[in-house]
């Protein structure tokens, strides 16, 4: 497969490369595939099982692009890496045996080794300046509901912490594991992030991931919180800039226009009309590090 012959990426990320990753770590078995066509529009893709899951020996990479492995293996968000355009549009299923007693560390430089071994990966550093954005309050305050069960408590139904493939509901969505927040297209063609008992901080790090850009929580809200945001996939992907929000050249960003295809607001007009948040445009640093 052509695709998996060879990668350089740039990381950009306060990472710290002090050695080469253990060339010993890795798992007891790998697979790497294509992942199969799917109906509905598609962003992150899922992990399940791994060190602290009821499945531990054993993870699976579900429908996830280079860039999302990468993203795991490193710890770091999307818009800290830039590489060829194929790390975007082609996906893959990862499912890989996991030693006995390894760590979650231990599984990341599994992965690095992984990928460095079936898609040539190679990585060097760099640095730059780089937009961001403030995740704040907005005028009018939150709509947020304070989540019922913390994000350390079981969900009565376990769904994708079993062992086995990733369920979905009924809707056709992934269940998306307590604590967590995903990104996944529905079939009337808008995007649902979803998740219970989640932090600010945790949706900072998914609305970076989605937009491409770096996102701080300015929020100063310190709960936890059941987040459903349903929004149009326009505008969205990874890349080092990220789109501005509306209102960012003057204007009000709530009243944004929509998109001409009727998929629903814009992941901005959402934020204020669903949970009462806004994006507010920042300039910030971000260093790059990396391998070759």
């Amino acid at each position: 497969m052509s695709c998996m012959t060879s990668a350089a990426v740039l990381l950009c990320a306060s990472i710290a490369f002090a050695q080469e990753p253990n060339p010993k770590l890795t798992f007891e078995v790998a697979s790497v595939k294509p992942a199969a066509p799917q109906a509905m529009a598609r962003m992150q893709g899922s992990v399940n099982g791994g060190p602290g899951t009821p499945d531990p020996g054993r993870i699976r990479f579900t429908d996830m692009p280079l860039r999302v492995l990468i993203m795991r293996a490193y710890d770091v968000q999307s818009f800290q890496v830039s590489g060829p355009a194929w790390m975007d549009s082609q996906r893959f299923d990862v499912i890989a045996n996991v030693p006995d007693g390894a760590t979650k560390e231990d599984v990341r430089i599994m992965l690095q080794n992984l990928l460095a071994e079936r898609f040539k990966l190679k990585l060097h550093k760099g640095s730059k300046e780089a937009p961001t954005y403030e995740l704040v309050v907005a005028k009018g305050g939150t709509k947020i509901k304070e989540a019922t069960r913390t994000a350390a408590m079981p969900a009565e139904d376990a769904g994708d912490s079993r062992p086995g493939p990733p369920s979905r509901g009924k809707d056709g969505l992934l269940s998306t594991p307590h604590g967590q927040l995903g990104i996944q297209g529905m079939a009337n063609g808008r995007m649902r992030m979803h998740g219970d008992a989640v932090t600010m901080a945790r949706l900072a790090d998914i609305l970076g991931i989605a937009l491409g850009r770096p996102v701080v929580d300015r929020t100063e809200l310190t709960g936890t919180y059941d987040i459903t945001l349903d929004f149009s996939p326009e505008g969205l992907g990874p890349g080092p800039k990220g789109p501005e929000p509306p209102g960012a050249g003057g204007g009000n960003p709530a009243e944004a226009p929509r998109d001409s295809n009727d998929s629903g607001p814009t992941i901005f007009t959402a934020l204020q009309e669903q949970l009462g948040l806004k994006l507010a445009s920042a300039q910030g640093a971000g260093g790059c590090a990396g391998r070759r």
